[in-house]
């Protein structure tokens, strides 16, 4: 067996270098796998490096082209803004159709929430949306457009985000861009947004108001002309009417209102929240919301309407009043115009903090509170009058406004001269004895005025961008003058002919939107007169004649030129309605003057071919036309004559003086001759006519005081001598029977006694006064009278004797009836002392008098004239924060500017505005300082006399 042990060992060898050769065959395949592994895994590591360089590299090319594409599109969207910002109009490739409004406001801390859900019509390939938004906190990131799909259509609604949301604040435009052109079609616009409950009395704003003795505030919205777009994003242009879906969440003790009833109220503790029916089609600015604590009353119309009056907590009797004028109104235009009330419902709201006299929102009629509620113990019979103007007015835009609407703003005194029209014509029919055709010649002579001004404007006034609106809307041409034309062109076609053409149109555009020219094409069609061609000269071209009519050879001869308060030469030329009597009011002559001059042979005048030479001849009949009459010293004797005998109608005794008197101004007539003319008024007692016989005088006397000095006490006893006759006979208080003109008139007609000094009208007004502050309901003081008797008892005042004073402010703060706050403002400047002047308007600035009733503060007396322009330049700067958002500051600058007659002063005014002019109140400024050269020239002319 030994023998074996070599080839065991050997074979133990052979083993294990087998084994070894195994083991470091697989050690190299190990090495070579690891080896191969590695390689592989650094390929993969190199191949994933490449593919992410090449990724990267990509990567950066697709950031590059992106970025470069956003540039591109960024700066495409930056030249679409630029050519975008200053447009006149909203583009009209979106259409909206009906809007669904939530409204959260917070009478706490002023603000509000808000979404609107806007149903629009796509009808042009564009990729922006275009609306307006002014003052109002965008939710960008909830903006979005839904794509509607059809009816009939496979695809589903399309939801897309805008890629750029620009706010352009000049414009008050929101600008949404979207990636992509827009499909054509219906689509849903939501937005939603923050905004403020301003103190500005536009857009949506606060009002105070006080209950059980606490300040409270009350939300209100004032739209027009362009301020719906301050309460929600909206097509804020007229043209762009819509459906309007409402609903409020208020607090639940709160009354809100809206333009339509409710129909659904639900109540979760402290918040209630409350939907509304969906509005006919109407424009934005007729949108409204109220939201407060009132009480109300209500009655139906004869088709079912429902019409109530709502005012503050324990006021509601004051409301009853403008409660019956208002269905009794509802009742005549729904006859007048040919067509019913559009709504189910109409509210009045008595609104404290008011920047207007009212506002004809649909359904809604928001009015400030003092033009709303009547007291019969302490409101006085002008407050009343006030009343029924207002709330007509208000409901005449019910048709003429809100169901058929101006196109743009050019066509503004369509809406006002209209509704103004109106209210005189309802409130002839419901009051025929007031006479209110006489008076509204009264309520036309400011404008006749203005109108007269070469810094005036044309009625209709083209408006080239929405900033424009405010320059035109709050001044008197489109409303007064709008009015006073209307009633010429009445007077000429006929009173049936002009109704019947008006009520076609209303029915031909009801529910749109008409131009000027629409509503001429009907009254030419209804009366086959070339009503266009005469219009034209009176809405597109600003002034009106004057025509000079002179008696030659037994022939008038009439020539028209155009007036100017200044005396220069006007070049405007007018196709004037003449109407004429001769001696009688039976013999009369109608004719249209349409060159600059035209004869008339007498013997025209009457059949029978009698000498009419000595007759008197009075143009323009009752004043329905809105021209002055010059007449030759001939003429002017008889009509003299006339007067004095008690020939002539009130309408036209109101005539000749208002036309001599501007004549006197503009320097083609002396001052000698228009007081000669005003003696031949003594012991008048109609309303119209002793009324501005009372504002001249006052103007008169300012002109003589600054002309003469001493020959001021000579006019001042004029003037009493003028006005005691009527005085004695009306006497203080009321007379059982007598009428509403007479009651309009004691007031006027005793404070004219009292400016002018007459020693037992302050006296007894004194008496009266003092009466009252022991007994607030004594019958010696009736309201009528209060207004004089504030204005005596101030004409006495002075630092030494402030008695008067401090009563008449104790008087304001203890009353809560709105009339009597502002007999009393009214009043307080009326004092001659400079120290108490600078008191009373320091009064007005303060907490205790609201905001828009400031201005009724401003009618400063003569001798405190250059106190006011210091005050006023010493505080402008709070002034025109506090009231430069609207139109109230230009009752600063003319109450306070115009009344100066040195051209010193006017240039004084010029360089002080020189840096402060804002376009609010650039055009009022230019007419003030205008007046105040032509009273300088007017007192150069007294002096040479």
């Amino acid at each position: 067996m030994a023998f074996l042990l070599p080839f065991a060992a050997a074979a133990a060898a052979a083993i294990v270098f087998i084994i070894e050769e195994n083991q470091r065959r697989r050690r190299e395949e190990e090495e070579n796998a690891r080896r191969i592994r590695e390689e592989e895994e650094n390929e993969r590591r190199r191949r994933k490096e490449e593919d992410e360089r090449r990724r990267r590299e990509e990567e950066d090319a697709r950031r590059r082209k992106e970025e470069e594409d956003a540039k591109e599109k960024f700066e495409s969207h930056k030249k679409k803004m630029e050519q975008l910002k200053g447009q006149p109009r909203l583009p009209k490739s979106s259409v909206p159709k009906r809007y669904d409004i939530w409204l959260k406001p917070d009478l706490s801390t002023c603000k509000f929430d808000g979404t609107v859900v806007i149903e629009l019509s796509i009808i042009a390939d564009t990729s922006f949306i275009i609306l307006n938004a002014a003052e109002l906190s965008i939710d960008t990131t909830s903006i979005s457009f839904t794509h509607l799909a059809t009816a009939n259509s496979s695809n589903s609604n399309q939801v897309l985000k805008a890629l750029y949301v620009d706010v352009v604040e000049e414009d008050e435009i929101l600008v949404l861009d979207f990636a992509d052109t827009l499909p054509i079609g219906i689509g849903l616009l939501t937005i939603v947004f923050k905004g403020i409950l301003n103190s500005k009395m536009k857009g949506f704003y606060t009002s105070t108001y006080e209950h059980n003795g606490e300040k409270k505030n009350m939300a209100v919205t004032q739209f027009e002309p362009a301020d719906a777009r301050r309460c929600f994003p909206c097509w804020d242009e007229p043209a762009f009417k819509a459906m309007f879906k409402i609903t409020l969440d208020v607090p639940s003790q709160l009354v809100a209102l809206s333009n339509m009833p409710i129909i659904e109220e639900k109540v979760d503790g402290d918040l209630k929240t409350i939907s509304y029916q969906e509005s006919p089609i109407m424009s934005t600015y007729l949108v409204a919301i109220v939201v407060g604590l009132f009480d109300y009353v209500e009655h139906l119309t004869s088709d079912g309407i429902k019409v109530r009056v709502y005012c503050q907590v324990g006021k509601v009797n004051q409301g009853k009043f403008a409660l019956e004028v208002a269905v009794r109104t509802l009742e005549l235009y729904k006859e007048y115009f040919a067509m019913p009330y559009f709504l189910p419902k109409l509210d009045m709201v008595a609104i404290p903090d008011f920047a207007f006299g009212a506002m004809e929102n649909y359904g809604l009629v928001t009015i400030c509170e003092r033009n709303l509620i009547y007291d019969y113990q302490h409101s006085a019979a002008a407050n009343k009058q006030r009343v029924v103007i207002t709330v007509a007015q208000e409901l005449a835009h019910q048709w003429f406004g809100n169901l058929v609407t101006m196109e743009w703003w050019t066509s503004l005194w369509l809406n006002e001269g209209f509704a103004t029209w109106a209210s005189y014509l309802a409130a002839n029919h419901l009051f025929p004895e007031w006479e209110v055709w006489t008076q509204f010649l009264i309520d036309c002579t400011e404008e006749l005025r203005l109108d007269g001004l070469a810094e005036s404007h044309p009625i209709e006034v083209e408006i080239n961008h929405a900033r424009e609106i405010d320059e035109i809307f709050f001044d008197a041409m489109s409303d007064k003058k709008g009015a006073f034309v209307i009633r010429m062109l009445q007077s000429y076609l006929g009173a049936e002919c002009f109704q019947r053409s008006l009520a076609s149109y209303i029915k031909k555009f009801a529910c749109s939107n008409a131009k000027t020219e629409d509503l001429w094409v009907a009254l030419e069609e209804g009366s086959s007169e070339p009503v266009n061609q005469l219009m034209n000269s009176w809405t597109k071209q600003k002034g009106y004649p004057v025509v000079s009519v002179k008696v030659e050879d037994e022939k008038l001869v009439f020539e028209q030129s155009q007036f100017l308060a200044s005396g220069s030469l006007g070049d405007g030329q007018w196709i004037v309605p003449i109407t004429l009597c001769c001696g009688s009011y039976d013999v009369h002559k109608n004719f249209l003057l349409q060159t600059k001059s035209e004869t008339l042979d007498m013997k025209e005048l009457r059949s029978d071919g009698s000498n009419l030479a000595s007759s008197w001849v009075k143009l323009n009949v009752n004043q329905t036309g809105f021209y002055r009459v010059k007449y030759d010293e001939d003429l002017a004797a008889k009509l003299r004559y006339a007067i004095e005998n008690k020939y002539l109608s009130a309408t036209d005794r109101f005539g000749i003086l208002d036309d001599s008197f501007a004549l006197c101004m503009a320097r083609q007539k002396s001052l000698n001759s228009l007081l000669i003319l005003m003696g031949a008024y003594n012991g008048e007692l109609e309303y119209t006519v002793l009324s501005n016989l009372i504002n001249i005088s006052y103007k008169v006397e300012r002109i003589a005081a600054d002309a003469n000095p001493e020959l001021l006490e000579c006019i001042k006893q004029f003037f009493i001598y003028l006005f005691r006759r009527s005085a004695m006979k009306l006497g203080w208080g009321p007379k059982k029977g007598e009428s509403h003109l007479d009651a309009l008139l004691r007031g006027e007609v005793w404070t004219a006694l009292a400016v002018f000094g007459y020693d037992p009208a302050l006296k007894e007004a004194s008496r009266r006064f003092h009466a009252f502050l022991d007994d607030r309901n004594t019958p010696l003081f009736h309201p009528d009278i209060r207004k004089a008797a504030y204005v005596a008892v101030m004409r006495r005042v002075s630092s030494s004797n402030r008695f008067g004073f401090e009563n008449l402010l104790r008087v304001y703060r203890e009353t809560d009836l709105r009339q009597e706050k502002t007999r009393v403002l009214s009043s307080l400047a009326s004092s001659p002392d400079p120290s108490i002047i600078l008191e009373a308007l320091n009064f007005l600035l303060s907490s205790e008098v609201c905001t828009q009733d400031a201005v009724l503060g401003l009618a400063v007396s003569r001798e405190g004239r250059e106190t006011a322009w210091t005050w006023l330049k010493d505080n402008w700067e709070h002034i025109s924060k506090t009231w430069g958002s609207g139109y109230l500051i230009t009752r600063f600058v003319s109450s306070i500017v115009s009344v100066f007659a040195s051209f010193e002063k006017a240039k004084e005014i010029e360089e002080f505005f020189a840096n402060r002019t804002e376009s609010k109140i650039a055009r009022t400024l230019k007419q003030s300082i205008e007046q105040v050269h032509i009273n300088a020239n007017w007192v150069q002319s007294v002096q040479n006399e």
